[in-house]
């Protein structure tokens, strides 16, 4: 059975409880088991991790080669500041999938440029739970390619 690690960026542990205005009031546990029942229907197994430290999303990436076939990742904050994240996501050779709850490009000026996006196999924002489910989608379908 094919593997996706999904990765879960700083403060998303406290969604449903920040900012519901723009995130919405799904917390994570609730996304983790909607992101759970769609990798079940497609027949794929998800794995989590949420950290509010780079350098642990930094490892995460690094070791998810020898674990998993794809990764879907929110980096939350980190998307418009970390070169470390974006530059593990480039030393890996499985395919990596960005979502967003809300519309980056809808947002502050500063949050509109993500380091990310150049180094993944595509990006999902602004449907709020449903970029997860779309890019557990998007991931999944990567790997029958």
């Amino acid at each position: 059975m094919k593997k996706i690690l999904v990765i879960h960026g700083p403060n998303l542990n406290l969604l449903g409880k920040r900012e519901t205005n723009i995130y919405g009031t799904s917390d994570l546990k609730t996304i983790n088991s909607e992101i759970s029942k769609k990798a079940k229907s497609l027949k794929i197994s998800v794995e989590f991790l949420q950290s509010n430290h780079e350098g642990d999303i930094v490892e995460a990436i690094g070791g998810a080669v020898k674990k998993y076939d794809a990764l879907v990742i929110n980096p939350a904050a980190y998307t418009h500041t970390s070169v470390a994240i974006r530059d593990a996501i480039s030393a890996i050779r499985i395919p990596v999938v960005e979502v967003h709850l809300s519309n980056i490009y809808a947002r502050e000026e500063f949050r509109q440029k993500s380091l990310i996006s150049p180094a993944a196999k595509g990006s999902i924002c602004g449907f709020g739970l449903h970029s997860y489910l779309l890019g557990i989608e998007a991931a999944a379908a990567s790997l029958k390619r």
